[in-house]
């Protein structure tokens, strides 16, 4: 006898627009959680869309990508709402000063770091000075450091000695600061420079959680829903890891034993050597998978929805011994399959997940997906291969999945098109019925019309944009997640194109 699926959410046909909040136009180099982003929700409402996917949130390092996070709980602090705070008061308009000189065009992480955590610090120091004890609307700071204290303590003693230690990863500070227990006991008697490091560590958090809650209020007031992203593996040079070993697959020394990447595929010949620590999932077992259950529940609690980033790592892993210099010589190991998903559905009955269920699939990752229920993804750049079976092409979609132009790690529909051989161009004209003179536009038709329930369309496309305005390049580690449109465009795109988007969810079930 089957079995009923575990989930199954999504039951109605709707549209979304991918946009990672650093792509919104702003004051300080980098996009925000205030009005601008109050204004894409405005659009998304006005054409008729219903879900806003975000990548990951949190504080990102070297490389810039959200998928390698110094903690899986923490906020990323470049997006709090610097010209909000001066609504309380916290900081004047001559804060704004130091970045008028910032591209409106691109991020430029690393200007942003030296020039957003001076004024965060004073906005700080402003609030305890006033001797104010919360922001309207943000709840009671000593509130919000009890209810986080789990996370939050770590979080800000590991992020503190990190700048303290020159930017170092964990395992190449000094000695005794290596291990967490070790930090732990001496933390007490840190000198003042590093106690108020910790605190603006903290209050950063709290202006972070508070605002997303506050934007979130708003998208769900406009009748839209925001869907998360959580990565299923977590960085070495993490909280995370530096705080629980033991939830790792990790040496004596703090070290991995294996880390974490993908066999050759589409983006890679040589695969994808990501680097971070794999999971002891039999010791996460024993605890119900309790560090699992906790991450989740931050999430759950942050967004509507949430894609699960690598689901067929949760089938089998791509294990690489630590060391390797590219991801050839691994080899799939088990992981823990549909009793994980079980144990979500006790904790988190009404919960909803997207898969990513992207690369090279075997069976029995198909029979997980099947097993959960969960929504997959199909992503057209990927149907033209010239195989009529191809699964990516839209008449070989099922209703149970989100389709997609292109994902974050792809070109934009034009570059990949204009980038295309002739014989794949040739293809894509035939099967949409089109010159392929507005290419970015037929595809996003033939995403509406797709039979898949969830269309979610990357911000670039509405906008035709070429390759200078990819967001992710996979194999490569520097140039990537800089792209940012102007307030202008977005208002173009408002003018020229919402009317129509709406028009097409109607004529396509959407609304």
């Amino acid at each position: 006898m089957n079995r009923p699926p575990l989930f199954s959410w999504l039951q109605s046909r709707a549209t979304g627009v991918l946009l990672h909040p650093t792509s919104l136009p702003s004051a300080v180099g980098v996009g925000t959680l205030g009005i601008d982003a109050c204004r894409f929700i405005d659009f998304l409402a006005s054409a008729g869309m219903k879900y806003w996917q975000v990548c990951p949130l949190g504080p990102t390092g070297y490389g810039d990508s959200p998928y390698q996070c110094f903690s899986a709980f923490a906020g990323n602090p470049y997006l709090i709402d610097i010209e909000g705070l001066m609504t309380f008061d916290l900081l004047k308009p001559d804060h704004l000063r130091p970045f008028q000189d910032m591209p409106s065009d691109r991020v430029d992480f690393g200007d942003l770091y030296l020039k957003s955590r001076p004024v965060l610090s004073l906005a700080m120091n402003n609030f305890t000075r006033k001797k104010l004890s919360y922001l309207p609307n943000y709840g009671l700071y000593e509130d919000f450091k009890s209810e986080n204290a789990s996370w939050l303590d770590t979080y800000a003693l590991f992020m503190a000695l990190k700048e303290n230690f020159g930017g170092l990863p964990w395992f190449e500070w000094e000695t005794p600061w290596r291990s967490f227990e070790s930090a732990q006991k001496k933390s007490a008697s840190l000198p003042e420079k590093l106690h108020e490091a910790i605190e603006v560590q903290k209050f950063a958090q709290y202006l972070f959680f508070g605002q997303w809650m506050l934007l979130k209020k708003y998208a769900n007031g406009r009748g839209i829903e925001i869907i998360g992203d959580i990565p299923l593996f977590v960085s070495l040079d993490s909280a995370d890891v530096w705080s629980n070993p033991k939830v790792f697959q990790l040496k004596k020394n703090g070290l991995p034993k294996a880390v974490a990447g993908v066999p050759p595929d589409y983006f890679s010949a040589t695969g994808q050597l990501w680097g971070n620590p794999l999971y002891d999932w039999k010791a996460l077992k024993q605890s119900d998978y309790g560090w699992w259950m906790d991450r989740l529940e931050g999430n759950f609690k942050m967004f509507d929805a949430l894609r699960f980033d690598h689901f067929r790592g949760l089938d089998t892993y791509w294990s690489v011994p630590a060391g390797s210099a590219d991801a050839i010589k691994g080899k799939w190991v088990q992981g823990p399959g549909l009793h994980f998903f079980s144990e979500v559905k006790k904790r988190f009955p009404a919960c909803r997940l997207i898969a990513e269920d992207l690369g090279d699939l075997t069976p029995q990752v198909h029979e997980l997906l099947a097993q959960t229920g969960l929504p997959g993804m199909a992503v057209m750049q990927f149907a033209f291969d010239g195989n009529a079976d191809n699964p990516y092409l839209t008449y070989n979609h099922i209703a149970n999945s989100v389709v997609y132009p292109g994902t974050h790690d792809n070109d934009t529909t034009r570059g990949w098109y204009e980038a295309a051989p002739p014989e794949t161009q040739h293809q894509v004209r035939c099967f949409l019925r089109v010159s392929g003179d507005d290419i970015s536009w037929d595809i996003i038709r033939e995403a509406y019309q797709s039979v898949s329930r969830l269309a979610v369309i990357p911000m670039q496309d509405l906008m035709n944009l070429d390759p200078e305005a990819r967001m992710n390049t996979p194999g490569t580690s520097q140039g990537n997640w800089q792209w940012r449109f102007t307030r202008k465009q977005l208002n173009d795109l408002s003018r020229n194109s919402a009317a129509y988007l709406k028009e097409n969810a109607e004529i396509y079930g959407r609304i």
